[in-house]
């Protein structure tokens, strides 16, 4: 006997009810798309239901005799037409959800390709001839209808379901009304958007009239106050940019705005960062270096990959932030096998790990070894034979050499060396390295390390131009300032200082740098490596500098807080070695243009080889012995413009 259920039980299985209902919507609100074979099931099947509706309709209300087997040989070919059209135009391979106007065509030319197929059937028959026109008319307008409501309706319910989930979405506008931005509020959104509902558009514009594009309401803003009212009113919690160039157009104006009033700045990841497993499938928080880029460098890529297809390639300090960007460039092209050379075990095993995921085609061999090693040079040289040399390895943090000055000069002078010296010996064609913009009239022991590095690479490269040593190899040398991003940067420092409440700290309020994102760094490395014909020191446009002040400014407001309020911003002074701007070119430099409007040739003072060797040898046998104001006293006479700033070396200039 069953048991009557109670009010308490009834408010309990109702209770029960609706949780399982709200975990069943949750569910389907995950679903990406409806099984294209079900699709296919469900188009036939009311392909068939159509022709039998207007065998039916025509049967009782036209008085339109058909017999009974004459309607199942009717069905039954409507069944083998829909398959072939179906088959033919694959209207079931669609995301339905996604459909445009072009689906609606192919949907249109499939119903059409049914009734042809259908026709042929039945003539070849012969059992239903008369008034044949008027039944595939009207089969074609329903079969037709049929299949377009079925899709708009699971359209709908698709966004039944998803409204159901908006609640703990955020409510954002989508920036500008070209194609870009409604293609994007219609097709992207549930792409790209998946926690985030599209509420309209919004122009900077001071148009008063609303309207509506593409079932959303557009919105103009011209003030800050403009737009206050309008992120109030309709509780937006973000605004989206289609790419980044759009948002680098308003950086001064509505992203300002948006900071001010903490909302969010939202942009839509572009190719490479999808292609490159860097960002997940969906809108990202803009970041302090997408608006302190420039206008993009240009680079021949595919001239670069003609170039080195084919070659053996080696980077030292491959594990490293250029280094392993200069890895995952070359992976793109068709080389002969990439050596990487790094002595960091950790970050060679998570590089190893990424390029055989992204590029398992490329022959990738990871060697764990040090640039002052000249016998584990020598075996990888002799045992890979690579063609062409990127040199990455270096140490380059300036307080730390400042206070560590040997080991810069092993590393960076005598690592270098030993790398130019195996690649003369095994005949490697060119040797590109990579230097700083802190070996122009440097103020530290790394900036220092960095030109005698160049002037060794330098004095080889005219030795072996003049016959004086027999070998072919072309060393070239690349300059330019700081990268985003990079390891030990300022920015990710101050992105860790701004997570952890502040300070966030700046050496002196006056201090400016030069910034390069990391991928247009290494794209320009490639570049002048391959159009230099041999002791070339190229220098890159830089672009304007960068007040970091400003910058720990921006860092904040991008984060939602209040620079001095929320977030203290504090001055600790200049580190040792630091100055307050650098230079990509000395006052005594001039440049010379190349084919690429954004890569100069620096004119520098030229060293011989037989000078220079014996006091890259003193200053090796210095750092070995840890002799530092002696080692330190022929760095500034081998490079008399290196001037120590706020560093116990500064006794030591003249």
């Amino acid at each position: 006997m069953l048991t009557p259920l109670t009010p308490s039980t009834n408010y309990l299985y109702m209770e029960h009810l609706k949780a399982e209902l709200k975990r069943l919507i949750i569910r389907l609100s995950k679903v990406r798309y409806m099984n294209r074979w079900f699709v296919f099931l469900l188009d036939v099947l009311f392909s068939v239901i159509s022709t039998l509706s207007v065998i039916l309709f025509l049967t009782c209300f036209l008085y339109y005799r058909i017999p009974l087997n004459s309607g199942m040989v009717l069905c039954s070919a409507s069944l083998v037409g829909t398959v072939a059209a179906i088959a033919l135009f694959r209207s079931y391979a669609n995301v339905i959800r996604y459909a445009t106007l072009r689906e609606i065509w192919r949907m249109l030319f499939m119903v059409v390709a049914k009734e042809l197929f259908f026709a042929g059937i039945i003539l070849l028959t012969g059992i239903f001839p008369d008034r044949i026109f008027l039944f595939h008319v009207a089969d074609f307008f329903v079969t037709f209808t049929a299949l377009l409501c079925f899709r708009i309706f699971l359209v709908n319910v698709y966004n039944v379901i998803q409204m159901s989930t908006y609640s703990k979405k955020k409510n954002i506008l989508i920036y500008g009304i070209d194609e870009e931005s409604v293609i994007l509020a219609q097709g992207g959104s549930k792409v790209y958007m998946t926690d985030h509902v599209v509420r309209g558009f919004i122009e900077m514009s001071n148009k008063k009239k609303r309207f509506v594009l593409a079932g959303y309401s557009v919105y103009n803003a011209e003030t800050k106050d403009d737009l206050k009212k309008i992120v109030a009113t309709h509780n937006i919690d973000g605004i989206l940019f289609p790419n980044m160039k759009l948002a680098q157009k308003e950086e001064q104006r509505l992203i300002r705005y948006c900071e001010s009033l903490n909302v969010r700045v939202l942009v839509v990841p572009d190719m490479d960062e999808l292609r490159d497993g860097t960002t997940q499938r969906s809108i990202r928080r803009i970041h302090i270096e997408d608006l302190l880029g420039r206008d993009e460098i240009h680079i021949n890529m595919k001239e670069i990959g003609n170039l080195l297809r084919g070659k053996s390639v080696l980077v030292t300090g491959a594990a490293g932030s250029i280094g392993s960007e200069i890895c995952r460039q070359l992976a793109k092209f068709h080389i002969k096998q990439l050596i990487c050379y790094d002595m960091g075990e950790t970050p060679m095993h998570n590089l190893r790990l990424e390029l055989e995921e992204h590029y398992p085609v490329l022959k990738f061999i990871p060697v764990i070894g040090d640039v002052r090693s000249q016998e584990r040079l020598d075996f990888v040289f002799r045992t890979y034979q690579p063609q062409v040399v990127f040199h990455a390895a270096a140490y380059k943090h300036v307080p730390l050499m400042e206070e560590n000055p040997c080991e810069s000069v092993r590393v960076n002078v005598f690592g270098t060396r030993n790398v130019a010296d195996m690649a003369v010996k095994y005949g490697i064609e060119k040797f590109v390295m990579v230097s700083t913009d802190k070996a122009v009239n440097p103020t530290n022991i790394m900036g220092c390390s960095k030109r005698l590095a160049e002037i060794y690479v330098q004095s080889l490269n005219r030795s072996i131009q003049q016959g004086e040593i027999k070998g072919h190899t072309k060393f070239i040398t690349t300059r330019f300032g700081n990268v985003l991003g990079s390891n030990g940067s300022v920015i990710p420092r101050f992105k860790e200082q701004i997570k952890n409440g502040g300070p966030v700290t700046v050496t002196h309020p006056d201090i400016i740098r030069f910034f390069m994102t990391i991928p247009e760094a290494c794209r320009l490395v490639l570049e002048a490596g391959t159009m230099g014909d041999g002791g070339e020191i190229f220098v890159f446009d830089m672009g304007e500098p960068v007040k970091i002040a400003d910058l720990a400014r921006r860092m904040i407001e991008l984060s939602g807080f209040r620079p001095g309020k929320d977030i203290e911003i504090k001055y600790i002074g200049l580190r040792p070695g630091e100055k307050l701007y650098e230079e990509v070119l000395s006052d005594k430099e001039n440049t010379k243009e190349t084919p690429h409007p954004k890569i100069h040739v620096a004119a520098v003072r030229e060293y011989n080889y037989s000078e220079i060797l014996p006091l890259v040898e003193q200053l090796t046998q210095y750092s070995t012995d840890v002799r530092i104001p002696e080692m330190v006293k022929l760095m500034k006479s081998v490079v008399p413009e290196f001037k120590s700033k706020n560093s116990i070396y500064e006794k030591y200039d003249k």
